[in-house]
């Protein structure tokens, strides 16, 4: 199966993204958001700085467990003209 190039606006998606994330994260390090969630620190870097602007389901799932995110928050940081909302 070929996987289609993303789009414009998937790109912004994914860059809002991590916007959120790393809003989230403020003074945790990513190393120890990474490791809490699952993943390693590259692909959290990788998300947060845009350069994996469409992470996995699952991933995300464990992203806002690992942050005390709700899931919502970080499904609406995907849809165009909403806000980054700061961690409560």
């Amino acid at each position: 199966m070929v996987r289609q190039p993303l789009s414009v606006e998937q790109i912004a998606a994914g860059q809002r993204l991590g916007a959120a994330l790393r809003a989230a994260r403020a003074g945790r390090s990513l190393v120890d958001v990474a490791l809490a969630a699952g993943i390693s620190p590259e692909t959290l870097r990788k998300i947060e700085t845009g350069r994996l602007p469409a992470p996995a389901f699952g991933t995300v799932v464990c992203l806002s467990q690992a942050l005390g995110v709700p899931l919502s928050d970080l499904a609406d940081a995907w849809l165009p003209d909403t806000p980054v909302r700061q961690a409560s």
